[in-house]
């Protein structure tokens, strides 16, 4: 049971680091923000660490809700879910920066509401980070298992924030070609899952139709 609930761990740790990717959100935070004093920041970086938070809890909670409401199964979500990560993945691979960007002249209009959209959706809770979450407490049978993968959303959550909050800092001591290289390494890893989910999703469909 305990290497169950690490496995499971390590499982959400690391897919829900890589789909909302800290790092990668952290330049466009700090370009979005550079008009900001560093209390306003801070702020804004809360708010918009909270405002995913209580998002991805909440598809996660009410995740089979959906399902039985619209009629959908977790096996074709599976297998869009691993299309959208792989995708994603390949532009983090590439080093792409595939956020919401906004115009300099439009920044002071947005600059109260950016903590909500773009920052916490989509960059930080996007597409990819909630079917994660929905797919992951489908899989979640056990009580532990579900603390754990709340757990691990907040854990991901808190670190998202202490990085944007350190972004200034973080950004010198990486510089362009570091945060680059982790993109890629998360790009990778965002990828593997993507597999998983796809054929995870796929097989059960496929011995349905091809079942005596």
């Amino acid at each position: 049971m305990n290497s169950e609930l690490l496995s499971f761990a390590l499982l959400s740790f690391t897919s829900f680091f890589s789909l909302i990717n800290p790092l990668g959100t952290m330049p466009v935070f700090m370009s979005m923000t550079a008009d900001l004093t560093t209390e306003e920041r801070t702020r804004t970086a809360r708010k918009a660490s909270v405002v995913a938070f209580f998002t991805i809890i909440a598809f996660a909670l009410t995740g089979q809700v959906l399902f039985n409401f619209f009629g959908i199964s977790v096996h074709s979500l599976r297998i869009v879910g691993g299309v959208i990560f792989f995708i994603m993945g390949m532009d983090m691979l590439k080093a792409r920066l595939g956020q919401v960007k906004i115009k300099d002249d439009e920044v002071k209009k947005y600059i109260t509401d950016i903590s909500i959209t773009p920052l916490a959706i989509p960059m930080i809770c996007g597409p990819g980070a909630i079917t994660n979450a929905i797919l992951l407490m489908e899989d979640a049978e056990t009580v532990a298992l579900k603390a754990v993968l709340l757990g691990s959303i907040t854990l991901i959550i808190l670190l998202t924030f202490v990085t944007l909050y350190s972004a200034s800092r973080l950004i010198k001591m990486l510089g362009e070609t570091g945060i680059n290289v982790m993109m890629r390494i998360m790009g990778l890893i965002v990828m593997v899952i993507a597999v998983e989910f796809f054929f995870s999703g796929l097989k059960p469909i496929l011995l349905d139709i091809f079942k005596p």
